[in-house]
């Protein structure tokens, strides 16, 4: 591990300013991910920016247009948050099934957004592998078990973040502050897939970090349900190996808007356009849930070690349909 330095600016202000100063900055909050490839060597930072003393960065609201939440409350927080669970249920549940106890007190929402992957590939520092700058992708007839069944190119990471499944659900915005000012961006803009960049999971810059998260109000006179689930091999502490978040907007017995997203499967928070063209506009009575569930990966291509996550992808989403179903 490489020595490097530790500051702890106490506004936004002060980390943009940090950062334009030394390029080679880490931004950290709980450092439950970050500490991980820091004593690995995958990342080498000359200065450490802790962001725990700021207090903008802290807390939920409820505004006129949703509810924010900054990128320093803890997973824990955001699990047990009353508004959270009563509107953006899906939410409050994949921050709850979240590693462990002590993990989710100490973990960020903005850190689990901007983890790096889990692919051991990448995280052993004796390979150079394509995401590192190399020129292999090691998982090609290597052990395959965990990784990715569909949009895979050159590189076949699984996109970690149980949050971000779940956000997406509620189309989410991610702000970003930078030299430049903040802006907010769709959480389906954030991510990036290896094909597009396979260096980085997200867009952003080296002079950009995240400052909140915001979930829109909905308006809608339609009743609002979501739900999330997720397979793994261990009860605690372990990362999904395939998930599943489902939200419906339901209006006298019919589905007028769905949104389905999967994790565990795809580079990135991977939606299920297929499966919400189905049900939407249905009603719930003629709704075929194992057809339906069926539907959840459109183009699957899995190795020979993963092809249970196609199978388990299905069995998800029926599961997830009908506790929803049994809601109503």
């Amino acid at each position: 591990m490489n020595m490097f330095r530790y500051i702890e600016p106490e506004s936004v202000a002060e980390v943009v300013s940090a950062i334009k100063e030394d390029a080679d900055i880490s931004i950290i909050g709980g450092g439950s991910d970050l500490l991980s490839e820091i004593k690995n060597g995958t990342t080498r930072p000359n200065v450490l920016v802790g962001l725990s003393r700021i207090d903008e960065l802290k807390g939920i609201a409820v505004t006129d247009t949703g509810v924010r939440i900054g990128s320093m409350v803890t997973i824990d927080a955001i699990s047990s948050d009353p508004i959270i669970k009563k509107d953006y249920r899906a939410l409050s549940e994949a921050a709850s099934g979240l590693a462990t106890p002590q993990i989710r007190n100490i973990g960020t929402l903005g850190g689990n957004l901007n983890q790096r992957p889990r692919c051991w590939y990448y995280r052993n520092p004796l390979i150079d592998c394509l995401k590192k700058g190399g020129d292999k992708c090691y998982a090609l007839g290597g052990h395959t078990k965990y990784l990715c069944v569909t949009e895979g190119e050159r590189c076949y990471i699984v996109h970690p973040s149980d949050t971000a499944v779940a956000l997406s659900l509620f189309n989410a915005g991610i702000e970003i502050a930078s030299a430049v000012g903040t802006k907010i961006v769709p959480i389906h803009s954030f991510f990036v897939s290896p094909s597009q960049n396979i260096l980085k999971e997200t867009i952003l810059e080296p002079d950009e970090f995240v400052t909140a998260v915001y979930l829109p109000k909905d308006s809608s006179e339609s009743r609002h349900i979501s739900k999330y689930v997720k397979a793994r091999e261990r009860q605690s502490g372990d990362f999904a190996l395939v998930s599943v978040g489902i939200s419906l907007k339901v209006s006298s017995g019919t589905i007028k808007a769905c949104s389905i997203c999967f994790g565990g499967i795809a580079p990135t928070p991977h939606r299920s356009i297929q499966m919400e063209s189905y049900l939407e506009n249905r009603s719930i009575e003629s709704v075929d849930i194992s057809y339906a569930s069926s539907l959840a990966i459109s183009d699957p291509r899995p190795f020979p070690d993963n092809e249970y996550k196609v199978t388990l992808a299905k069995n998800l989403s029926k599961k997830a349909l009908s506790e929803l179903f049994s809601d109503l």
